[in-house]
Parts: C-alpha cells; sequence; structure tokens
C-alpha cells in the first residue's frame, strides 16, 4: 500500500462485479474508489462491505480486463456525491451524475452525498395540495397529493410508460403553479424507451424544467444501485433549497431491485423471498422515504415510482414491499387493456391512502370525496353483476342489476378510457356526475342530501 496516495495492490479475487481487496485499512462503506489497469484503463466502484480480511468494491462498470496482480486501486477517502445547482434543470445525466448531453459538466453550488437523510419525522409536514394529472382515473378516484408517493403498479406489456409521459406532460399543483419541476430517473431501460421519454418531455414543453438520469439496459446493472439515488438527491436539493415542488418518476424499480438481488448473490449472502435479500425491504425504504415535505419549507418531493409486476403478480415480493412503504398504488388492468382502454387503470385494487388530505373545498370541489366513493360503489356491484351475467347470461338479470352492467362497462370506456388527453379537475368531477344521474335518488347511498341537491342533475 501507498500511504500517501492509499494505493493498493492486493486485489484476491473477483465475483462477478465484485472485487475483494485484502488488507485495506480505514476504509468506510460507501467510499468512492478509482482502479487503474495495467493498460492505463480506468473503472469505478463503491465500497459495500469491509470486514478485518477485505473491503468488498461494488464495480460500476464491467469487469473485464482487470488483472489481479497488475491493478492499482485508489481509495478516495469519500462517497458518493453530486454537483448541485439549478443548472441541472434541461440537462441529462447518466446513471453516476456524468453529462450525456454534450454540455461540460454542472458547476455546483454545493456538493451532497447520495445517500441523503431520513426526514426527522417531528419535522415532517403532513402531505397536502392537490396535483392535477389530467387523468380521471388519478384525479378523481386516486387522488394524488403533493409530497405522497404513489406507485404504479404494471404488468408486462402494459402502457406504463405512456401513463408516466402523459404525467411529465401534464403534472401541476394547481393551487401553486409557480416553481414545478420534474426529475425523471430511468433504471435499466431501453434506449427506445429513453427516446420516448425524452420526446414527452419535449412534446410537453417540460424538458428546461426537467432534470434527466438514465440508467440504460446496456450499462452496468450495478449502476442502477445509485441512479435513484443521484436522482432524488437533485429533487432534494431543488425542493427544499429552491421552494420547487418536484416530482420524481422512477422507472422500473423492478430492474433496480433485480440489481440488487445480483449483487446479494454475488456476496454469497443467504438468499429471502424468492432470492431477494432479505433487506430489500430497508433498502427500498432508503429511496420511497425520501418523498415527503418539510415544516418551514415550501417545496416537496412527490415520488412516482413505476415497477413491472412479474407474471402479473401483485403478491411478487416487489410490488408486495413497495405497498407497504408506499401511500397506495395504481394498478394497470390486462383486461381494460385488452378491450382497448387507456390508461388501463383497475380501480378497484388502486388505492390512494392520502387523498382526503388533498381533495375538498379550497383544493377541488366539496362533492369530490362523497362522488368518487358512490362512484366505487355502483362500479363494485357492476364488476359483480358482470360475473354473474357469465354464468347466467344477461338475459338472466333484472332490470337493476343491467343498469349497475350498464353503468361498470361506461365507467370504464368514458371515465377511465379518456386517451391521451388531458381533463382538468373540474371536467372529471362532472363527467363523474353525469354518469351517476342514469340512477334514481334513493339509489344514493354515499352522497349526503346537500351534495345531491347542489350537483345530482345540474
Amino acid at each position: 500500500m501507498d500511504l500517501l496516495t492509499r494505493r493498493y495492490r492486493t486485489a484476491r479475487s473477483i465475483a462477478g462485479p465484485l472485487l475483494f481487496v485484502e488488507q485495506a485499512s480505514n476504509v468506510s462503506i460507501g467510499e468512492m474508489v478509482r482502479i487503474v489497469l495495467s493498460d492505463g484503463g480506468e473503472r469505478s466502484g463503491q465500497v459495500i462491505e469491509v470486514s478485518d480480511e477485505y473491503a468488498v468494491i461494488q464495480l460500476l462498470e464491467e469487469t473485464a480486463g482487470i488483472g489481479i496482480h497488475e491493478t492499482d486501486i485508489f481509495f478516495s477517502g469519500s462517497v458518493a456525491k453530486v454537483n448541485l445547482s439549478l443548472d441541472m434543470l434541461g440537462r441529462r445525466f447518466n446513471g453516476t451524475g456524468k453529462p450525456i448531453d454534450g454540455l461540460p459538466p454542472v458547476i455546483p453550488n454545493r456538493r451532497a452525498t447520495i445517500t441523503g437523510y431520513p426526514i426527522n419525522p417531528v419535522n415532517r409536514d403532513e402531505p397536502s395540495d392537490f396535483i392535477q394529472t389530467g387523468i380521471s382515473a388519478i384525479d378523481g378516484l386516486n387522488t394524488l397529493v403533493r409530497g405522497q408517493k404513489l406507485p404504479i403498479f404494471s404488468g408486462p406489456g402494459l402502457p406504463a410508460k405512456e401513463i408516466a409521459g402523459q404525467i411529465l406532460r401534464q403534472a401541476q399543483v394547481v393551487s401553486e403553479r409557480e416553481g414545478f419541476a420534474v426529475v425523471f430517473a430511468g433504471i435499466g431501460i431501453t434506449s427506445r424507451e429513453a427516446s420516448f421519454f425524452i420526446e414527452e418531455f419535449e412534446r410537453g414543453a417540460t424538458l428546461h424544467m426537467s432534470t434527466i438520469f438514465l440508467n440504460l439496459a446496456e450499462d452496468p446493472p450495478i449502476e442502477r444501485l445509485l441512479t435513484p439515488r443521484f436522482a432524488l438527491t437533485a429533487a432534494e436539493y431543488l425542493a427544499f433549497e429552491h421552494d420547487m415542488h418536484v416530482v420524481v418518476i422512477l422507472t422500473d424499480m423492478t430492474n433496480y431491485c433485480e440489481a440488487l438481488r445480483e449483487v446479494a448473490t454475488a456476496r454469497e449472502e443467504i438468499p429471502g423471498r424468492r432470492g431477494y435479500p432479505g433487506y430489500m425491504y430497508t433498502d427500498l425504504a432508503t429511496i420511497y422515504e425520501r418523498a415527503g415535505r418539510i415544516k418551514g419549507k415550501k417545496g416537496s418531493v412527490t415520488q412516482i415510482p413505476i415497477l413491472t409486476m412479474p407474471d402479473d403478480d401483485i403478491t411478487h415480493p416487489i410490488p408486495d414491499l413497495t405497498g407497504y412503504i408506499t401511500e397506495g398504488q395504481i394498478v394497470l388492468s390486462r383486461e381494460l387493456h385488452k378491450r382497448g382502454g387507456y390508461p388501463p387503470v383497475d380501480i378497484l385494487p388502486s388505492l390512494s391512502r392520502l387523498m382526503n388530505l388533498g381533495i375538498g373545498v379550497d383544493k377541488t370541489r366539496e362533492d369530490h370525496r362523497e362522488l368518487a366513493d358512490q362512484l366505487y360503489a355502483f362500479y363494485a356491484q357492476g364488476r359483480d353483476v358482470r360475473r354473474m351475467a357469465s354464468i347466467v347470461g344477461e338475459e338472466g338479470l333484472s332490470e337493476s342489476d343491467r343498469l349497475l352492467l350498464k353503468f361498470a362497462i361506461d365507467l370504464e370506456m368514458e371515465y377511465i378510457n379518456q386517451g391521451d388527453t388531458s381533463r382538468d379537475i373540474i371536467e372529471t368531477l362532472g363527467l363523474g356526475w353525469r354518469l351517476l344521474q342514469r340512477f334514481p335518488e334513493d339509489r344514493f347511498t354515499r352522497v349526503r342530501l346537500e351534495i345531491m341537491e347542489k350537483y345530482y342533475g345540474s
């Protein structure tokens, strides 16, 4: 070891993306490492484990060409950091924060570690203020609230990226239009998907107020573990130091978890459910819990993570653990997608636990909660009737049942299936009332009389 430069030539072995270094002293977890090859090429890495015998370095590039005895390993003494400045807006970076848009590196106002700091529960402010996405199935029935973390659960082949793109173009905080920004993190996405999202930013004229981090499918899987943390550090800077309302879109968190499993396997850790590490819940929480608001600060970080459910299984460990940490979920329906519905949101398993904090008088409208409850009630009954009709046929249904069945179909095809268009909240609420007008007043069980008198039939 070189005592002045902390240079080591004691690499012992390589296992997958991991490099094991013996006799490394004064090394800390999270420390960044520079690896210089015998031919002058360089790799970068991060210390992920330290023991009395060795340090484990997680390489951020491929391991091909690394010789055990000819490689110099330099420990930086500091953890991964990102340059922070308002100049990040309108820029594109790779998964480790390096510019990929042909422009020079950001001149920082300050540098910050990407691990972030958990918001003190005492200082957390209650999420509030309605974020209008322009999508009725979300705005009307599963409202997104500023400071919330609301994931989208998708199956393979369902249009999750199209919905994310639509939210990118249309999202706005209705009560405060100023200081709105979007941070996008593409995790293990294809070049085609990356081009799609960039086109969506340009189409919505939001590119100048966006910061994009892209880890592509051909990039090292290990880089995927850093990408959301770089993105969230940028979002926290914009929100809590420049009072911006920041929406963070993370796609695809399934790729993140696959990379986490790959590293755990290389470290020969004891696997948990379906081979994923037992600490995956804690690891995901370090990402999702970075959403929120802080008392005394105007800004906020709102998260929309997107994940693909393997085999459409909502009980799979990735959506299962995500559902425990986040405040609801938007679930996409393959059945509705097959029938041509877009966005194919299945509203019955979908949920926004913070919806009540962002709707009502002075936020959306006084009838919002009760209208949503009544739509849910009639739609759930209509879905039950549809199952019954598949057994007895529509001829065996009563007139009341036929009315519910027709309502369920119309709600899907007129309310949920809005296509690639934007509806404001007043339009969404009005459409809900129009769909309910087919029912006589005595069928309403979730709406107060004074609300009925004001909105029913208007």
